[in-house]
């Protein structure tokens, strides 16, 4: 069993993207998390960039948790070989158990289902139910709209200016690590 100091979720999509630099940021992830002994927590399926991001978190040494609803086992081709693989009976069940077995989250580009994540464990962490990291990594500017879209929600009076202090914006992995690091030595630290 390959020994980890932490679980790093990461929220992706099932799909590349047309921007190389989404898959790049993939690749360089996966490989980071094994350099820091940290465990990738995802969404098991072997298309896009999940299946970048794991791939490479392998290659590396990393351990690797996946789960799958079992609706999507055969569409996002589930990843047989990670070192815990989980099938859910639905996508609830999925982000519960990825959440509960992760200390930080890390959001790479994606559509829809990666959107949906992020709004739950950041509404979650609104509403004091949890206090770990959420990382969006803005590859090639990706999040850009969604980042000022968390802008105009607090501008518009529907959140506190602490919405946006819940979110750390990162670049690159090299900002990324560097975040995870501190938020995760902190979380360690206090806990004991």
């Amino acid at each position: 069993m390959t020994h980890h100091t932490a679980s790093v979720c990461v929220y992706c999509g099932s799909r590349f993207g047309s921007d190389p630099a989404y898959r790049e940021a993939a690749t360089a992830l996966g490989t980071a998390l094994a350099a820091n002994d940290w465990r990738l927590v995802y969404g098991a399926g072997d298309v896009g960039l999940m299946g970048t991001v794991a791939a490479a978190a392998q290659a590396a040494g990393a351990a690797t948790f996946g789960v799958i609803p079992e609706h999507l086992l055969k569409w996002e081709v589930g990843k047989r070989d990670l070192t815990t693989f989980i099938v859910t009976e639905n996508m609830h069940e999925r982000k519960k158990v990825m959440f509960m077995n992760s200390d930080a989250v890390v959001v790479l580009p994606g559509g829809a289902g990666s959107l949906d994540e992020f709004f739950e464990v950041l509404t979650w962490r609104q509403l004091g139910l949890h206090d770990k990291p959420i990382l969006l990594l803005n590859a090639g500017g990706f999040w850009d709209p969604l980042i000022g879209l968390l802008d105009h929600v607090i501008d518009q009076g529907f959140a506190e200016d602490t919405l946006r202090q819940f979110v750390t914006v990162v670049t690159d992995v090299d900002q990324a690590i560097t975040a995870l690091r501190d938020a995760l030595s902190r979380r360690i630290a206090s806990a004991e």
